[in-house]
């Protein structure tokens, strides 16, 4: 864990240039994360400095065309511009980007300031410091153990059977919820829906296939839960055990010591982090004053677990709910800490040994810091289908063809109201779905009410309903300057049309 332990003052640097010594420049390009809080409300309105922005437009422009392998056009204006601003600005050329074909590095740069990231492999892209090309751990080819996909049936391969659907599904219904779904405009880029264990419905956007790796954003947080959860029913973790993280063990009175699994789960560790949603007050305290701190991850060349376990406190672990990227960072560390120092292995390929080639996946980009630690709270980018199976093992209850995959305690966890939210609409790096007395608690009203989501920004979904035996994914092109407002008005309607084509009984 050298990466992850000893890199403080490269941390400090880091930030400090982008803080302090950065370039003076007029505009600021694009804003990583501006609705990362999968809620779909405004996301405030704090501006990050330049350079974090660059930063980050120029990951997600590297990643599309080499980790998605989009048409660069069509990803620029659907993922990369997210604002009319950020178009004009583009199309004026005060907005450049800059790709070296040869190093596979992109440039993002408007008014003298700059931000860069480089393709590295099967940890896809990584945003670069100013001072340097390299990253600072060694990138490793991840290889699944599996056979040919195309000749191995569903869920472990892609072969899918013959023939129409079941009786006990109205393939009617199913194929206007997909037209629904992919109304022109709505740049929708992808949907499977799969019932006991059947794909019933997929469809794709033009450019995207069932192989396309596309970006997941927060739905990546659930990957990361789901990691935990493996390490737990393999015996080296506890869900209620007190978070293993050493720097908050320093001392006899530390109040971090307090904060367990369970809370870093339900994001209710307390630890002091801003984002959408914190007061002048709180950040005027964030690590750069008036920034988010859930931010920086995703334009700031840091060391994110680093970040993360450094925070202080600011309310007792389990009183206070929020969307905050500190706690599946934390997280993530905690996994790193175990595979590398428990379990004596590889980190960047272990989730491919430990989890993904038991149920089918073969290939799932998990993109890292350039300390090799996996940004899980955005940075990943999987297929539909791979999603599809992630959905399944929930659905099953943590087990895969006879082996236990999962506790069944943690899937049960995972999928229920942390009690520190209020409404009660989260659950263990999932959100979830309660009716409640008063309506509060409803997120998605067209599924009933034991249904619960992985969910990133910009409409990427994958939503497991169990008293159904439904299992839906939904992905779509990120930018909100590219698609109708009222699209996920039908993406509601569509999903309760799948819920009812499998259960007639259904209305909303």
């Amino acid at each position: 864990m050298r990466e992850v332990t000893n890199l403080g003052p490269l941390l400090l640097a880091s930030i400090w240039w982008i803080a302090c010594g950065a370039p003076d420049a007029s505009g600021g390009g694009d804003a990583p994360g501006t609705d990362d809080s999968a809620t779909g409300s405004p996301a405030g309105t704090a501006t990050p400095p330049p350079e974090i922005a660059l930063n980050g437009s120029a990951k997600r422009f590297c990643s599309a065309i080499w980790v998605s392998q989009r048409d660069r056009r069509e990803a620029l204006y659907q993922s990369i511009l997210l604002t009319e601003d950020d178009v004009s600005d583009y199309e004026s050329g005060r907005l450049a980007f800059d790709v070296d074909e040869e190093r596979r590095v992109v440039t993002a740069s408007q008014g003298g300031a700059a931000g860069r990231a480089r393709y590295i492999g099967d940890q896809g892209c990584v945003i670069l410091p100013r001072w340097t090309d390299k990253v600072f751990f060694t990138p490793r080819q991840v290889v699944s153990a599996l056979p040919d996909a195309a000749t191995t049936p569903w869920p472990m391969g892609d072969l899918l059977p013959d023939g129409p659907l079941p009786d006990d599904v109205d393939a009617e219904l199913v194929s206007e919820a997909v037209r629904l779904m992919f109304t022109p405009g709505d740049n929708r880029a992808a949907f499977v829906a799969v019932h006991r264990g059947r794909i019933i419905a997929e469809e794709y956007g033009p450019g995207v296939h069932k192989d396309t790796q596309l970006e997941s954003w927060s739905m990546g947080k659930s990957m990361t839960a789901t990691l935990i959860g493996r390490l737990i029913q393999m015996g080296h973790l506890d869900l209620w055990q007190a978070a293993p993280v050493p720097e908050w063990r320093n001392s006899a009175d530390d109040p971090r010591a307090a904060i367990r699994i369970a809370d870093l789960l339900r994001m209710s560790s307390g630890l002091r982090f801003t984002n959408s949603g914190a007061t002048p007050e709180q950040m005027a305290q964030a690590f750069i004053p008036g920034q988010w701190d859930h931010w920086l991850g995703y334009g700031a060349p840091i060391d994110v677990f680093r970040f993360s376990t450094t925070r202080e406190p600011e309310f007792p672990p389990n009183t206070v709910g929020r969307y905050r990227n500190s706690d599946p960072w934390t997280l993530g560390y905690i996994v790193r800490r175990v595979v590398e120092n428990e379990l004596g292995e590889e980190y960047l390929t272990w989730p491919q040994r430990a989890l993904f080639d038991r149920i089918g996946i073969r290939r799932f980009i998990m993109e890292t810091d350039a300390h090799g630690n996996f940004i899980l709270t955005g940075y990943n980018y999987g297929t539909p289908r791979n999603w599809a199976r992630v959905g399944m093992l929930y659905l099953q209850r943590g087990m895969w063809n006879g082996e236990r995959l999962l506790p069944e305690e943690f899937v049960d966890f995972v999928s229920s109201p942390a009690p520190a939210w209020d409404p009660p609409v989260y659950g263990g790096q999932f959100w979830v779905n309660p009716a409640g007395d008063d309506g509060r608690g409803i997120r998605v009203p067209t599924l009933p009410p034991d249904a619960y989501n992985a969910a990133g920004a910009g409409e990427q979904r994958t939503y497991i309903i169990p008293s159904r035996d439904l299992v839906m994914v939904v992905q779509s092109h990120r930018s909100p300057a590219a698609h109708a407002p009222d699209r996920t008005e039908r993406e509601y309607e569509a999903l309760g049309m799948v819920v009812k084509a499998v259960d007639p009984e259904w209305s909303w």
